[in-house]
């Protein structure tokens, strides 16, 4: 955790981590617990949450790919594109991001 927060790739990395997992609570149990059973109570309280880490995640990948001087075409565009499409924070995590920390 530590070296998370040691650098930008890494708090980028943190944050993506942190939008994935908002967004399989809110998919995996706040709605169907609001459309199953009638209480929409998490997804009043997870669905902001998740869209503050989803802004967070686009602000920082664009914080990062300037800093880091990321090839707009080949490089910042699939990260803000992993944002968008369901879990693919993790994917760029695993693929693109986990391997540029130490820079």
């Amino acid at each position: 955790m530590k070296t998370l927060l040691h650098s930008s790739v890494g708090r980028l990395r943190l944050i993506g981590f942190l939008e994935g997992v908002s967004l399989l609570v809110l998919l995996g149990i706040a709605v169907p617990l609001k459309h199953f059973y009638g209480n929409p109570v998490l997804v009043r309280a997870m669905g902001p949450v998740h869209g503050l880490l989803f802004l967070l995640f686009v602000f920082n990948a664009l914080s990062v790919g300037v800093q880091q001087q990321w090839n707009f075409k080949t490089t910042t565009w699939k990260v803000l594109l992993a944002c968008v499409v369901p879990f693919g924070t993790f994917y760029i995590d695993r693929k693109m991001l986990r391997g540029r920390q130490a820079h």
